[in-house]
């Protein structure tokens, strides 16, 4: 069942998504060569923590962090830990933050130092599909019309366009109905109600839009090892159009 949210809880997701906005702004600003994974994960966490609201990633179903940290070739659900990032390295991070019993959820991929142009050129082009496919998000308009112009950005770009992660409904709950899937066809699909509340999240390979897990049972790597990148927010379906919660 998709739950419609009202005006005033709408807000109180605001203002759990300016804690995750945040939470990525720090880590914009915190990443460098030679820390590891597990450091920019403490760091997130105190940061949400610091705000009064909680990780909302942290033990969901076994999650053992507060963020997904995702390196090169890791699409999503990377564990922080040990490794240490290297210049030229990429890395996803995904977080999200329950605040006044709402929760919101982000993600954006960053270089480590210097990268290649075709590092930056993937980062650039996830980021600006998540801001194509957006541009249907308004009352009236179906899910497969944010699909539908999200896929065809990316892969305008030689890009694959992941199939087996999706996007979601949240508020109450991290995962709500319904999936928000990135690639689909223009007409297709739930309409869209004024007061939905969804998470976009196109995940965007170099290569491949195929994937595995691997036996940790949270990594999830392209087939092929070449790059991936993410880009995230959560956003309510307004009369005016999207409102997106979690940019600062």
């Amino acid at each position: 069942m998709i739950l419609i949210k009202s005006d005033s809880e709408i807000e109180l997701m605001y203002e759990s998504g300016q804690i995750t906005g945040g939470a990525l702004a720090l880590a914009e600003e915190s990443i460098r060569p030679g820390m590891t994974t597990g450091e920019l994960d403490s760091l997130i966490e105190k940061y949400i923590r610091s705000h009064g609201a909680r990780p909302s990633f942290k033990n969901y179903n076994g999650f053992p962090a507060s963020a997904c940290i995702s390196v090169n070739e890791v699409i999503v659900h990377g564990i922080p830990g040990s490794r240490v990032l290297k210049e030229g390295d990429i890395v996803s991070v995904d977080v999200g933050s329950y605040y006044k019993g709402y929760h919101s959820d982000a993600a954006r991929t960053f270089a480590v130092g210097n990268v290649t142009d075709e590092a930056k050129k993937l980062i650039e082009v996830t980021k600006q599909s998540f801001f194509e496919g957006i541009k249907a998000a308004y009352p009236g308009m179906r899910l497969g019309d944010i699909g539908s112009r999200v896929q065809a950005y990316a892969e305008s770009f030689g890009y694959g366009v992941v199939r087996d992660m999706v996007g979601h409904g949240i508020g109450r709950a991290l995962h709500e109905a319904p999936d928000v899937p990135n690639f689909g066809t223009e007409g297709r699909g739930i309409r869209l109600l004024e007061g939905m509340c969804i998470a976009v999240e196109p995940m965007i390979n170099e290569g491949t839009y195929e994937l595995k897990t691997l036996s940790d049972g949270w990594t999830t790597v392209t087939l092929d090892g070449k790059l991936s990148a993410h880009y995230e927010n959560t956003l309510a379906i307004t009369k005016d159009g999207p409102r997106i919660l979690t940019l600062i």
